[in-house]
């Protein structure tokens, strides 16, 4: 089976792979829910590969949690202000990811925005493991063109935060239903999380499964050989890839990143650039004195170690065929 989604939602139709939900979803010509033009991809042809964004329009847009639009940190981190800063270094195209802490597993900004801007971004959504069917919230979500799913194991962020979040019935359907949808189970996590994510893998080789900021080794400004090797172990599963991203928080946390060669280089050697993925998680990266530019500068001109080739699939390629190919 190919290392990218197992199933289009054509293919889950006709199929039939999941009775009754499935097969109702509605394929829909792209033209019918277009209100910008397409991307130029000539002009910009690189896809981040994870980011957040916010509305300090808290009214049309309600914050969870307790939240106000004083928590909001930065205030505004819009569609549109995202786009202008990928658009100013090549990005035309990004995935992006729910934030728990402000929407809780409300998706709808996330949803909103993708239909305003058709062929730009790709969703991963959240749903909450400890209630009730989440595979039916997943597939509810996968007629809306939600291509993944973000779990984590951090307290606060997740539901089944803690030792024990991937042991639930919910996260074990989960892992399931997106192995019929091809929809991908993206992995905020520690290094400590390794092991448990590796069976996880094993038991479920038909999921694809996306580890986050490369599993948060470098997070103390350290990178742990046991903990490296965990991580490259992971790419013995077929539909395993990694996020080359949040260089403002691993290692030195400051540019132009040189510090993560060695690592960068280990993953690639390990998963190869068809399953390693470059993503800024912006706004994050945006702040003091890191920059959304320098995080693409250190794979698009820093690292003397890769081809132009390989340079394609980290900025465009592997993100591509993982979230915008039906």
């Amino acid at each position: 089976m190919s290392s990218a989604h197992p199933f289009s939602r054509r293919d889950v139709v006709k199929t039939g792979l999941a009775a009754g939900a499935l097969a109702a979803i509605p394929v829909l010509p792209i033209a019918a829910a277009q209100k910008e033009p397409a991307v130029d991809l000539k002009k910009h042809p690189y896809i981040d590969a994870h980011s957040h964004i916010w509305s300090p329009d808290t009214k049309k847009w309600p914050l969870a949690n307790g939240k106000t639009a004083k928590d909001l940190d930065p205030p505004s981190f819009t569609p549109a202000e995202l786009l202008k800063l990928a658009n100013s270094v090549g990005v035309g195209r990004v995935v992006l990811i729910q934030h728990t802490l402000y929407h809780g597993y409300d998706n709808t900004y996330l949803l909103d925005a993708a239909k305003a801007h058709p062929g730009v971004f790709a969703v991963t959504g959240m749903v909450n493991d400890t209630k009730p069917e989440p595979g039916q919230a997943m597939l509810d979500l996968f007629k809306r063109g939600v291509k993944a799913f973000r779990i984590t194991s951090r307290p606060g962020i997740g539901a089944s935060g803690g030792e024990k979040w991937l042991s639930g019935p919910g996260m074990a359907e989960m892992w399931k239903t997106a192995a019929t949808t091809g929809q991908v189970m993206a992995c905020l996590i520690d290094a400590k999380d390794l092991p448990g994510v590796d069976a996880m893998c094993g038991k479920n080789p038909d999921t694809t499964v996306v580890i986050d900021h490369f599993a948060r080794i470098g997070v103390d400004g350290t990178v742990p050989e046991a903990d490296l090797k965990q991580l490259c172990a992971l790419a013995k599963h077929k539909n395993t890839y990694v996020k080359l991203s949040a260089y403002y928080a691993l290692g030195n946390k400051k540019p132009p990143y040189l510090d993560l060669a060695p690592m960068i280089r280990r993953l690639l050697d390990a998963f190869t650039p068809d399953r390693c993925m470059w993503a800024s998680d912006a706004p994050y990266q945006t702040q003091g004195d890191n920059t959304y530019q320098a995080s693409i500068e250190l794979i698009r001109g820093k690292l003397d170690f890769l081809s132009a080739g390989d340079k394609e699939k980290l900025l465009t390629k592997t993100a591509e065929r993982v979230y915008f190919t039906e």
